[in-house]
């Protein structure tokens, strides 16, 4: 009987545990389905380490579209304020010199760079980005006010060569991709931030003094932030000074081997000189003018794809499309913009600069297409509307996922280090100029053919854009600078797929 009774108590005992482990496993499971999905880190551990100094870089970044981005509203009332209501021209001049002004700070922020190293190219470049916007809130009229739009042009156009190449320098192998992206979400939230400051001008018709003056403290805060921020390892490198190049690298990237496998193998590759950088002639050389061709090529491609059309003037399309809310459809292509650039972020390092601008390119072109026909059909005459501020919001999201952010990151990692710094500033000196010239040129040409025709050119652009990109672009995710610089030397230039002058 007691063996009976012990057999018993045993297998209670068994059907208690299994009952407790039923029980444990169920309660187990209703937590795994009630708990939140964990979201994916956009960067390594050693990209936490190298988000400040990323972070305070793009400060810069913001004031780019910040200034960018404060004239849309705030013109009319300048012009009114200033006594120049009447002249059209006297008004595209206080748009167009800030583009003036950053086609020549794009230029020179590059020799800035290669001369006095990044992070003082950054703190120097603070005094026009505080000393612009202080000229412009206190103008008393025209003159002061254009001097004050091309000091703050030259500060975003050094911002926009240096901010690209600092991030990409310090940056992870792993994580450069998604850190930067960052630079393009810092400029879309500055336009964003330039659109709600305008916010009070429909009660305070002077409230536009208030809004360059707003734009000195982030200068401020970039100018004392990078007292804090290391110098670029590889510009240090190019100089010659390894210890400091070792121990910046182990404050960005941790004690490990990172600075034999990102920075050590300069010393012994015979690939590049580092006693004194390129000059501006050598851009044109056999040796490098293929690839610096082609970072020019990709930036006119951006630029010819009708992306500052659609920023600039889509308020007026969408008012002659009929739509009332013309203001708030505009918000919401900003919105779209931020929100295309943080999915990018995101898919930087997983899917590839390559296809993200094929991506990009494609849905560019559809969308310009769409805009076109919505604008031009009678057919389509009813929902004529709906379809333009669809069409737009769509290209300002496939542009935000790849040809925004992708050019300036790619053509930092392309570029030979001894090259680097000048051949961004060429690179984006293209930009501001074709920038310029599409502004200038939209509406006159606008009027004398039409707004659909000139789409579908734009259109047309952005699929030749998708079809140069897969000829002529090697994939640089998850490849070291120097790895990506030894593929695209002269040695093997012969051999690499493609890059043809466009």
């Amino acid at each position: 009987m007691r063996m009976d009774s012990g057999a018993s108590r045993n297998a209670n005992q068994g059907v208690l545990l299994r009952s407790y482990d039923g029980a444990t496993r169920l309660r187990s499971d209703v937590r795994d389905v009630l708990r939140p999905p964990k979201m994916g880190k956009l960067w390594s551990h050693s990209g936490d380490a190298v988000l400040p100094f990323v972070c305070t870089a793009c400060l810069a970044s913001l004031l780019f579209g910040y200034h960018l981005g404060v004239i849309n509203g705030a013109l009319d009332h300048i012009a009114a304020g200033l006594g120049f209501a009447d002249d059209a021209i006297l008004q595209g001049w206080v748009v167009s010199s800030t583009l003036a002004g950053a086609a020549a700070g794009s230029l020179t922020g590059g020799a800035l760079a290669d001369r006095i190293g990044r992070r003082r190219t950054f703190q120097l470049n603070a005094l026009p980005l505080f000393l612009g916007p202080l000229l412009s809130s206190n103008s008393g009229g025209f003159e002061s006010m254009v001097l004050g739009r091309i000091l703050a042009g030259i500060g975003i156009g050094i911002a926009s060569s240096v901010v690209p190449l600092y991030i990409s320098e310090i940056a992870p192998t792993e994580d450069r991709g998604s850190l930067g992206s960052l630079n393009q979400i810092g400029i879309n939230i500055g336009i964003l931030l330039a659109l709600v400051a305008g916010l009070p001008l429909a009660h305070s018709p002077n409230w536009w003094r208030a809004m360059f003056l707003l734009s000195t403290l982030p200068a401020i805060l970039l100018l004392l932030g990078m007292f804090k921020c290391p110098e670029s390892p590889r510009w240090l490198v190019k100089q010659g000074r390894y210890a400091e190049a070792e121990a910046v690298s182990r404050l960005l990237w941790g004690k490990t081997n990172k600075f034999e496998e990102e920075i050590g193998n300069l010393k012994t590759d015979g690939s590049e000189t580092f006693d004194e950088d390129a000059i501006w002639g050598e851009l044109l050389s056999k040796r490098y003018w293929k690839v610096v061709s082609t970072g020019a090529s990709l930036f006119l491609i951006q630029q010819l794809s009708g992306i500052n059309t659609v920023v600039f003037f889509s308020t007026a399309v969408f008012r002659g499309a009929g739509i009332k809310s013309d203001v708030a459809a505009s918000a919401l292509v900003g919105l779209a913009n931020v929100m295309g650039s943080m999915v990018a972020s995101s898919q930087m390092d997983k899917q590839g600069r390559k296809y993200l601008l094929m991506s990009s390119f494609t849905g560019m072109g559809a969308s310009m297409v769409l805009l076109a026909l919505s604008l031009a059909w009678r057919s389509l005459q009813t929902f004529s509307a709906i379809l333009a501020v669809l069409a737009t919001v769509a290209y300002m999201l496939a542009f935000s996922y790849g040809a925004g952010p992708v050019p300036a990151l790619l053509l930092a990692e392309m570029f030979a280090s001894r090259i680097r710094a000048k051949a961004m500033a060429f690179s984006l000196g293209v930009h501001w100029v074709c920038n310029f010239v599409v502004g200038l040129l939209f509406l006159s040409v606008v009027e004398k053919v039409g707004v659909s025709v000139v789409y579908l050119a734009f259109g047309a652009v952005c699929f030749c854009g998708t079809f140069y990109v897969s000829k002529n672009l090697v994939e640089t995710k998850g490849r070291s600078l120097e790895e990506i610089e030894r593929e695209l030397s002269p040695a093997v230039y012969n051999d690499a797929p493609g890059f043809a002058i466009l």
